[in-house]
């Protein structure tokens, strides 16, 4: 059960509490001509289930010095914020990788008496996120195997950011639903590309994987990613965003789980920059657990520049 609780942080109610679609940050051209580049849905199946570019990234920023803000809230069954955290950090990369809390901010109910967090969900991102910070994480343990506590569990939560697309082992009922590119998945889904530009200047194109409209509701309620959106860099074909929105309920628990994750440039070097979740997720004899996230990245700068 905790297995299940630890890779889906999603929640069985639709909530709107924020929109992290990458659409905000993408204008799509009104007139393109794709297939004269000789691009298929192909040419972009291949390049998700094999960049690792973006995951990347995240090992990358470690060697910047930075400023990130996390905005974390949980909420009640009536959807009422029950609990805030924010923290202001500064991540200096000289010297071992310093992090500073410039502000940090809990109120209402963040913690347990035993000073754990309240939710899993906010254990699970800490780690993702969090840890990616600290100089304990070199360049080839963030990429590797978690440890510690739950340690499996978190490296199923990293597949599912970092690698939609591949099967997910272990989880009951769920495993195969994240093969969305297998031969057997494609019947159920559409997968589109479109010529856009993104942050204003950098020519992109969005690949869109989404349910065919024309399947019954049970069909739909039987797949677990509803939609997949990944932004390609025309000049390199790398992965500068990515937007999942999941959903799937049975006997066992029920999710919804929206997630976005955006890159931006330091000069030609990839680097994470926004963060964005919402979701609850339910499962018997636990408390269901709802929260929503904005982490922000910026101010990146080369410790060689001072």
């Amino acid at each position: 059960m905790v297995l299940v609780m630890a890779y889906l942080i999603g929640f069985g109610q639709e909530i709107q509490r924020f929109n992290p679609d990458t659409l905000k940050t993408i204008q799509l051209d009104s007139s393109v001509n794709i297939t004269a580049q000789k691009l298929s849905v192909e040419t972009f199946i291949r390049a998700v289930m094999t960049d690792t570019s973006f995951y990347s990234a995240f090992r990358y920023m470690k060697k910047y010095d930075f400023i990130a803000e996390h905005r974390i809230y949980t909420y009640n069954k009536k959807d009422k914020v029950e609990g805030r955290m924010y923290r202001k950090i500064r991540h200096n990369s000289i010297g071992g990788n310093k992090v500073e809390y410039l502000v940090k901010s809990d109120t209402g109910k963040v913690y347990k008496k035993n000073g754990k967090y309240q939710l899993y969900t906010v254990e699970l991102f800490n780690y993702i996120f969090m840890n990616a910070y600290q100089s304990e994480f070199s360049d080839g343990s963030f990429g590797g195997k978690a440890e510690g506590e739950n340690a499996s569990y978190k490296d199923k939560l990293k597949t599912l950011i970092f690698s939609p697309g591949k099967p997910v082992k272990g989880i009951p009922f769920i495993g195969s639903k994240t093969e969305i590119f297998s031969a057997n998945m494609r019947q159920y889904y559409d997968y589109s590309f479109y010529s856009a530009t993104y942050l204003d200047s950098i020519p992109v194109y969005r690949f869109k994987v989404s349910m065919k409209p024309d399947l019954s509701r049970w069909t739909k309620d039987g797949l677990m990613i509803k939609e997949l959106v990944t932004i390609f860099d025309k000049r390199n074909f790398e992965i500068l965003g990515r937007y999942v929105n999941m959903k799937y309920n049975n006997m066992l628990f029920d999710f919804d789980v929206q997630m976005n994750i955006e890159m931006s440039y330091l000069n030609e070097i990839k680097l994470p920059a926004k963060i964005t979740y919402q979701g609850n997720w339910n499962v018997p004899l636990k408390k269901e657990e709802r929260a929503s996230f904005l982490i922000l990245h910026k101010d990146y700068r080369s410790p060689e520049g001072k």
